[in-house]
């Protein structure tokens, strides 16, 4: 028999949200994400229960801890995704610590998967945080425009770097609402 992974509660999320001292905006920011990516999964599985999904409490983990280094990585150069993988894995989360780590960039693309209707906790946490500025919940596009202006720093092969990150989640979002009960502009309607 396989050991179960540990997944933090929601209690343990938020210790650990306090331990690390994440600013109250940046929590804000990452309980909206939890919501969303919530709404995901669990539209997921409502349309799809023959398709094996992923695990809603990991995603919803996943989702409230993906910027749990961001406050540290604040004022310097650090890649505060890396850094929040490595505090995970410190608690021993490490699926929570393979969220984190590709909530700004995926890693790997599946067409073929995302036909079949399944989709990976990094992915529907990286696809809910791309649709979050701030709290609110916003179209793609505004999105990227936000991001541009904010890390792109007027660098063309930074802006290159995040339109081409941005396709990938434009290309996910077309394949997420193939198999979803709602459209992408009723993300977020609670």
């Amino acid at each position: 028999m396989v050991a179960a992974v540990p997944v933090p509660t929601l209690a343990t999320c938020l210790q650990l949200m306090e331990r690390y001292e994440m600013l109250p905006h940046i929590r804000h920011h990452s309980l909206v994400v939890a919501r969303l990516a919530e709404q995901l999964i669990s539209g997921l599985i409502a349309t799809n229960p023959d398709r094996p999904q992923a695990d809603r409490q990991l995603v919803i983990a996943g989702a409230l801890l993906h910027d749990i280094a961001k406050t540290p990585c604040l004022n310097s150069e650090c890649d505060h995704a890396r850094m929040g993988g490595e505090i995970c894995r410190e608690h021993g989360y490490a699926e929570i610590a393979a969220i984190v780590e590709e909530h700004v960039r995926l890693r790997d693309f599946d067409p073929d998967r995302y036909g079949d209707g399944r989709f990976t906790a990094p992915e529907i946490v990286y696809y809910a945080d791309k649709r979050v500025r701030h709290n609110v919940v916003v179209h793609l596009d505004e999105r990227l425009e936000y991001i541009i202006d904010h890390y792109g720093r007027g660098n063309p092969v930074r802006h290159r770097l995040i339109q081409e990150n941005f396709q990938s989640c434009l290309n996910l979002e077309e394949y997420l609402f193939r198999w979803l009960p709602f459209p992408p502009a009723r993300l977020g309607a609670f």
